[in-house]
């Protein structure tokens, strides 16, 4: 049995020096792989880092939570970048990219359309060097799915993409907490759901029914880590003023959420192990070509599955 986690940010502060032995817990817990997505130019070469320390992946992008601090040259940066590691085998998607209309400041002007116009600059360099996306579409599912529309039209219009199948897109709507409506326009575009400690928490009630009622080949796990913990991590504001510290969470929590999940769907962790791991290989393929460089030097490799 083996868990893939398609998003931590194992570069967070909150790791620091502590990376390498959280990673080795999580292996310990036979999460097998780790996706560290950037959120700013500035830590590119540290998500780049931390992932080739661990046998894991990275993602190269800019976060519409620090779209609002990006220099002008940022997207250069970026695109230069995605051409410098185009043959790192450790480097599997542009991310982590896309809208969010939670924060008050970013849905109005000017940083409404500044983060709209990097969302879709970002998609556009995703397929100008064929990788996948790892989206965040915090209260912006509708414009976030738009965009990938309007990109996917225009580079098939321009014979810029190599896709041999209908879908027009690689990838993961990361943290999904949409309506099944857009749900499902996300699989009908070719992307996965993320899922992570949100469904844990028995007040969740919609995202528990969406989670327990989507086809299961669209369904990945995450951890979001240091973000998102599960209910077992979380104090409230009560706690905390009282002294408790608030869990970190990190991908060692992985196999437990996904225990949840497995419970909330009526099938068994062995299923679902099996079902998210192939779900994540097929979202974002290069995967699958550092499974057996991790399996042969981790801990992983000399335990039961």
């Amino acid at each position: 049995m083996m868990f893939i986690d398609t998003h931590c940010h194992l570069d967070a502060q909150e790791f620091c020096a502590l990376a390498p032995m959280e990673r080795s817990q999580a292996a310990i817990n036979n999460v097998v792989h780790c996706v560290v997505p950037a959120v700013e130019v500035a830590n590119f070469e540290a998500v780049r880092a931390v992932a080739h320390a661990g046998g894991d992946s990275y993602c190269l992008g800019i976060h519409p939570l620090y779209v609002s601090r990006a220099q002008d040259d940022d997207l250069d940066r970026l695109d230069a970048a995605l051409t410098q590691y185009k043959d790192d085998p450790c480097l599997v998607a542009v991310g982590e990219i896309g809208l969010d209309y939670f924060v008050p400041e970013l849905c109005v002007s000017p940083l409404r359309e500044h983060q709209e116009y990097f969302y879709l600059a970002q998609l556009r360099l995703a397929r100008k060097h064929g990788l996948p996306v790892v989206l965040h579409s915090r209260r912006s599912a509708d414009q976030v799915l738009k965009g990938l529309r309007a990109v996917g039209r225009k580079a098939k219009v321009a014979g810029a993409t190599d896709i041999a199948f209908p879908q027009s897109w690689h990838g993961i709507a990361h943290a999904f907490n949409g309506s099944t409506q857009q749900a499902q326009a996300f699989i009908d575009l070719g992307l996965k759901l993320g899922f992570g400690g949100a469904l844990t928490y028995e007040r969740a009630l919609q995202l528990r029914r969406l989670a327990a009622a989507l086809p299961l080949a669209a369904i990945v796990l995450e951890t979001d880590a240091p973000d998102m913990p599960p209910h077992w991590l979380y104090k409230t504001t009560e706690q905390r003023t009282a002294g408790e510290a608030q869990g970190v969470n990190s991908p060692a929590e992985l196999p437990r959420i996904a225990a949840e999940l497995a419970a909330l769907r009526g099938i068994s962790l062995e299923e679902l192990a099996q079902a998210t791991t192939r779900n994540a290989l097929a979202a974002l393929p290069k995967i699958s070509a550092l499974l057996p460089t991790l399996f042969n030097n981790s801990p992983i490799s000399g335990q039961n599955s």
